[in-house]
């Protein structure tokens, strides 16, 4: 393994920019050689930020895969292109981070992950919201079994009125979907890490489109046009997992809800439970009483002094990927978390269509 990972971005758009690209340059082990993107300027301007002095643009993926000396390809583009890429990026002897949700539909989830395991190299999932600080702390409290067996859990991914107007999210041709494949991912993929349940039975879905034609709209990021809204404003799961867990899914762009949350989970087990709705808060019974547990998670405690800042969580995310693909390990998140993740986004989704259960093979 060389001494620096050679990295092409594909796709510099708005999660490339405010995710990933902040996260690669603080990485000393990482050298960011090939930025593309459809915009030749949006490429040519990640590149002068990020890159190498002799990074180089292109507009065609195929020509960072021709290029023997890249070692890893981080896939950001729309949902429509993920699995197209990450197959033929695998195919090519690259490794590979693709921002989530894993593909646009299940079938083209497993073309990924049928893909890493025909080359041999590593494939994961943008899921940065493992990283988070509170979200590590509750899965290290399931680790240590502070819940005993979690049978029920929620996973909340709420906006009130944060329609994202720019790019293609929501066209539902490229992106699949709306609130539930955008934000309810992130929220479903912490729920089964902390869970560790990866066997889903069947689920039960409802998507909505109630507000799209409402103006105005009131919307954080502004006003979309009429007929704009492609997607569903809101969608909602209940997914029972073959051993009797249940799992509530709620997702929104657009919702009259006062209390938004996004990406957070609920925990119930036998012994415990947790939540996020106040920071961590641990719950159970201790010496016959009631208990609440709330660490504290930040770095300070010492006036005028915060303690060194805390490493991102897609600096985090980053760092570990790499340090898998050096020590041939599996990454945080492995494709077939991922996979599963998208056979029950499909599973919701096509429950809200046909107003059945979907059932699981």
């Amino acid at each position: 393994m060389a001494e620096k990972f050679r990295v092409g971005i594909v796709g510099c758009g708005g999660i490339a920019n405010s995710k990933h690209l902040p996260a690669l340059k603080v990485q000393p082990d990482v050298e960011l050689v090939w930025f593309c993107d459809i915009i030749p300027e949006r490429a040519e301007k990640a590149a002068k930020q990020y890159g190498t002095p002799d990074a180089k643009v292109c507009t065609d993926y195929r020509e960072i895969l021709a290029d023997k000396t890249v070692d890893v390809v981080h896939v950001l583009t729309p949902n429509r292109s993920h699995s197209i890429i990450t197959v033929d990026a695998l195919e090519a002897g690259k490794h590979v981070m693709c921002e989530k949700p894993m593909a646009i539909n299940s079938e083209e989830a497993k073309k990924m992950v049928d893909a890493a395991k025909r080359t041999g190299k590593k494939l994961t999932i943008g899921y940065q919201n493992r990283h988070r600080v509170d979200s590590l702390y509750v899965k290290q409290e399931a680790e240590n079994g502070t819940f005993g067996e979690i049978y029920y859990a929620k996973a909340t991914a709420i906006r009130r009125r944060a329609v994202p107007t720019w790019g293609v999210f929501m066209n539902e041709y490229e992106q699949g979907g709306g609130p539930l494949i955008d934000i309810g991912t992130h929220a479903l993929d912490l729920t089964m890490w902390c869970m560790d349940n990866y066997k889903p039975k069947f689920c039960v879905g409802t998507t909505y489109h109630k507000l799209g034609d409402k103006f105005p709209t009131g919307n954080v990021w502004g006003d979309w046009k009429p007929g704009e809204l492609t997607v569903e404003d809101s969608a909602f799961g209940f997914i029972v997992m073959e051993n009797g867990a249940t799992i509530v899914l709620e997702s929104s762009w657009a919702l009259n809800m006062l209390d938004p949350r996004e990406a957070i989970t609920t925990l119930c087990g036998t012994d415990g439970g947790a939540d996020m709705l106040d920071g961590v808060r641990i719950n159970g019974i201790r010496n016959g009483r009631p208990y609440v547990l709330k660490p504290g998670l930040g770095a300070g405690g010492v006036d005028f002094y915060d303690g060194d800042a805390e490493e991102t969580p897609a600096a985090r995310e980053a760092r570990l990927f790499f340090e898998a693909i050096r020590e041939d390990k599996d990454p945080l998140v492995t494709p077939e978390q991922a996979y599963t993740v998208s056979r029950i986004l499909e599973g919701i989704y096509t429950s809200a269509k046909t107003g059945q259960p979907y059932y699981f093979d």
